[in-house]
């Protein structure tokens, strides 16, 4: 079932309405289907319908007397009528002359001509030099100097190189960079310095880019680059001429100022979409992938409900109020719905006394009485539309492909998404998860599968005998993935080969990715080629996790390493399937019970060694996208004693009575270590620590050699000032905080450690109590010390820089590398300054974690307790809210004068 989004009960009834008008359409004549239109529709070639598009296009022309681009009049035919017109009418155009007169510009291309209204004589075309000099005559508008190219002097002192580079990077950054982030990111894109004296005129970039001051400082602006200008000399320059004072500057222009001339000249801000929290959409229809129009919801903006209640009694109750008179097409107005329901439209066509809107908050189309359609008031107008255009990352390149339109239509229409927001602008840039089953689907990487080239996919056969195949990874569970010769497989290596040309005399700095996003698919320099990769977790600004579309390989990597795939390649690389299969060995785990590592090691061992193997297929598990395979060296088919398959399972690695670890002697040589030779399920799920934690905390501990750990952590002398964070808080008898001013240190280690681990080799370690050791907990890395040893492979750690305690598989625990032992331990144990030690309620204890915990404090230091470990000491602080502008908050007051009495009784 779907969730995270409840729809408001009035647009329920609506969308019921609207969606069985869908329905039954269908079933009816296109007469009677014009009715309700759930999407936008194709006009059909009947009298009826030829006549209807007359109409409108006389409508449109009569609004722009100058004439009008054909490209630019499909999109203002959409936006006045919300439906579009089809290359087959556009043909018509020319056999048109009672309605218009059509002129062009390159012959063969319908899209690249201009149109006028019906007995318009287009002016004559001028040579190109006669057109230069009409320029010059003409005094042109400020969107006029949009369209010619930038005539202002370039300063001397910026190269002509500096400057496009500059603008190559604005393009990227379509809601603007801030000017004092420029030098890192042009540096980190060309590998060379900016001259940062420009940050103090940042006038010298103002031919290239607009300079949006935020503040007095000149370093406090943002930078956009300017629209990329083209000249359109036949419709723009010899029009001047021969009309100078009707003339347009351009076609987007005259449809605004068109809707400008109504009366109320209603402004309704935009919608500002949340970018923190989880946010919710309904999507409603759309035109293409980037026109998506989405519904935000009741969840995000309530006020919509409680406006449309106000409509409700302002115009029920307002005696004086009447149907409007005079009405437009593109208007705003105030609709009588059904269910007594009032709501705000867009006037999309008039046709006598039945007036087709479309309903801006609700994002679907239909016809009304007249008597039904109000004036707006200007009350109405301050809530922002709730229906509102999106596009879809990873899809742009690709946005009007008929096939990926039909696949997002089909995953997303009413349906509901979690949504993460990669880009806030006038249409945000999304990606849409569907959380409705077990695991999270990414709907904009799942649809892009619908541009696969079915003919390269490799459909494995049953009881099919395939050979020359190669394995390319074997994961902890017993999983691998294969590469089976194929056409597809072919078709990669000639792609693979063109991109590894091209990049031989480009700079592939010039596609260095900037906006990495779960499910992007780029390419990645592998063993001196490049390898396709698909970008599944995002950790840090600079680390992510990638998985190899061609390999079925993880590894985490460098966000600078990635880069874009070149746009005249794109469709061809996507286009390929990947050509990695997953497979399990048939027979054995999961069905036998759990992997144990010397079975993982054994089978990469045994496969990934050798170059070639043949394969049998036993069976295909679809739902699951996994083959059960049989798998033989060469030497070996196809005698199914001699499979890796019977091998393994007949080797001596399958302990499952016993739970086992490898540990290395300090000799080098693998041993096996037998913790426990008869464990309950019960133990098997809870797990036993070898001492409790009670007996550990009685029992001293010795200091771990200062040779192998950090320096301590420089702390301030009692009555001194420390910028801190709290990482962790318990009650205010304990509470972990960490220096701020050593932050971004501590994120720049566990970015190297996320790097470092993920590629790096695993080994098996010998674990010992009190001993340093990196584990990765969830997606990080974290230094941790051992506190104890689980009977069931688990193991309970201390994060060294975070405070926290953990527990942790064993197989997820590594040797901490001295180049991880340097930075001093973050985490230091605090207790509030002020109050009285004593036993905290549970109330008073959450209280305080919600005042503290993850917050910037300025702490006042009362007293040191050393220790001989670091992770030991202890300090008794004041804690204070500076964060208002005139007022500081001593956090023990509050806890003096409040918490107490939650803990009053206890």
């Amino acid at each position: 079932s779907e969730k995270r989004l409840t729809v408001p009960p009035r647009f329920q009834k609506e969308l019921q309405v609207h969606l069985s008008r869908s329905s039954s359409a269908e079933s009816n004549d296109h007469v009677n289907a014009s009715t309700a239109e759930p999407h936008l529709v194709a006009p059909c070639s009947s009298a009826a319908d030829i006549n209807e598009v007359q109409s409108r296009i006389k409508e449109l022309l009569s609004k722009y007397s100058s004439g009008v681009r054909v490209s630019k009049m499909l999109q203002i035919y959409r936006e006045m009528y919300w439906e579009d017109l089809s290359t087959e009418m556009l043909h018509q155009l020319e056999n048109w002359p009672h309605v218009c007169t059509v002129e062009k510009i390159h012959r063969g291309d319908p899209m690249d001509g201009l149109v006028y209204p019906a007995k318009k004589i287009p002016p004559v075309a001028k040579s190109d030099t006669e057109q230069e000099k009409a320029s010059q005559n003409v005094t042109s508008s400020k969107a006029d100097l949009l369209l010619k190219p930038n005539m202002e002097a370039t300063p001397a002192s910026l190269s002509s190189d500096l400057k496009q580079k500059v603008v190559s990077i604005l393009l990227k950054y379509s809601n603007g960079l801030w000017a004092h982030a420029l030098p890192k990111v042009y540096q980190d894109t060309y590998q060379i310095k900016f001259p940062e004296d420009i940050l103090n005129n940042l006038e010298l970039l103002s031919d290239v880019c607009v300079v949006d001051y935020v503040s007095e400082v000149p370093r406090r602006a943002i930078l956009y680059a300017k629209p990329q200008r083209r000249i359109d000399e036949n419709l723009n320059v010899t029009e001047k001429v021969q009309s100078p004072h009707d003339v347009k500057a351009t076609s987007e222009q005259q449809y605004e100022e068109s809707k400008e001339q109504y009366a109320e000249n209603i402004t309704v801000p935009s919608l500002n979409i949340p970018s923190e929290g989880s946010v919710s959409i309904m999507v409603l229809e759309l035109k293409n992938t980037n026109e998506v129009l989405i519904y935000v919801g009741k969840d995000y903006s309530s006020a919509q409900e409680q406006m449309e209640d106000d409509m409700k009694a302002y115009y029920s109750q307002n005696s004086t109020v009447s149907p409007a008179q005079s009405l437009s097409v593109g208007q705003l107005v105030a609709v009588h719905a059904e269910e007594d329901a009032w709501v705000r439209a867009r006037i999309i066509s008039i046709e006598d006394n039945r007036i087709k809107v479309h309903y801006v908050d609700h994002g679907f189309t239909e016809f009304v009485e007249s008597n039904s359609v109000y004036q707006l008031q200007k009350q109405f107008s301050s809530l922002p539309f709730q229906a509102v255009k999106c596009k879809l990352a990873g899809l742009e390149a690709f946005c009007d492909d008929p096939v990926l339109v039909k696949t997002v239509e089909s995953q997303t229409c009413f349906k509901i998404f979690a949504v993460e927001i990669l880009e806030k602008s006038d249409v945000p840039l999304l990606v849409l998860y569907d959380t409705s089953g077990e695991d999270d689907i990414n709907i904009n990487a799942t649809c892009l599968k619908a541009l696969y080239d079915k003919s390269l996919e490799l459909h494995l056969q049953v009881d099919a005998l395939y050979t020359n195949v190669r394995v390319t990874s074997v994961f902890s569970d017993g999983s691998l993935y294969c590469q089976v010769p194929s056409k597809g497989l072919s078709r990669l290596s000639e792609i693979l080969q063109k991109l590894e040309d091209y990049f031989g005399y480009k700079q592939t700095s010039e596609f260095s990715v900037l906006l990495p996003f779960c499910g992007k698919i780029c390419l990645f320099p592998s063993k001196g080629k490049w390898a396709r990769v698909e970008i599944k977790i995002i950790h840090t600004r600079r680390a992510l996790d990638v998985q190899f579309m061609d390999t079925g390989t993880v590894a985490t990597v460098k966000v600078s390493e990635l880069r874009e795939i070149p746009p005249q390649f794109l469709r061809e690389v996507i286009a390929i399937p990947p050509q990695a299969l997953k497979c399990c060995l048939a027979d054995l785990p999961p069905n036998t019970g759990m992997w144990t590592p010397d079975a993982v090691l054994w089978l990469r061992d045994s496969v990934m060694n050798c170059p070639e193997f043949s394969m049998k297929v036993i069976k295909q598990d679809g739902s699951k996208g996994i083959a059960h395979i049989y798998l033989f060296t060469p030497e070996s088919f196809p005698d199914m004693d001699q499979s890796i398959n019977r091998q393994i399972k007949n080797a001596d690695l399958w302990k499952h009575q016993k739970d086992v670890f490898l540990s290395v002697t300090p000799s080098g040589t693998s041993s096996t270590k037998v913790v426990s030779d008869g464990v309950s399920a019960l133990q098997l799920a809870s797990g036993k620590l070898e001492k409790s934690f009670s007996d550990s905390a009685r029992e001293p501990i010795s200091a771990v050699s200062t040779i192998d750990t950090p320096p301590p952590l420089p702390l301030p002398k009692p009555g001194e000032l420390m910028d801190i964070y709290v990482s962790v808080a318990c009650h205010p008898g304990h509470f972990i905080v960490q220096p701020w001013n050593e932050l971004n240190n501590l994120y720049a280690l566990m970015e190297e450690m996320i790097l470092y681990y993920s590629r790096a080799e695993e080994k098996p370690v010998n674990i010992e109590k009190n001993k340093l050791y990196a584990a990765k907990i969830g997606d990080e890395w974290y230094r941790v010390i051992v506190k104890g040893i689980l009977r069931n492979g688990f193991l309970s750690v201390y994060e060294l820089d975070y405070g926290k305690h953990e527990f942790v598989s064993i197989r997820k625990v590594q040797p901490l590398t001295d180049a991880f032992r340097r930075l001093p331990f973050q985490a230091i144990t605090a207790q509030l300054a002020g109050v009285k030690n004593q036993q905290w309620s549970e109330e008073a204890s959450i209280v305080f974690r919600n005042l503290v915990e993850k917050k910037p404090f300025v702490a006042q230091i009362q007293a040191v307790n050393e220790s001989p470990n670091s992770w030991d000491r202890k300090i008794v602080t004041f804690l204070v809210d500076t964060s208002l502008p005139h007022i500081d908050t001593w956090i023990h007051d509050f806890v003096s004068q409040s918490l107490v009495e939650f803990s009053k009784g206890d």
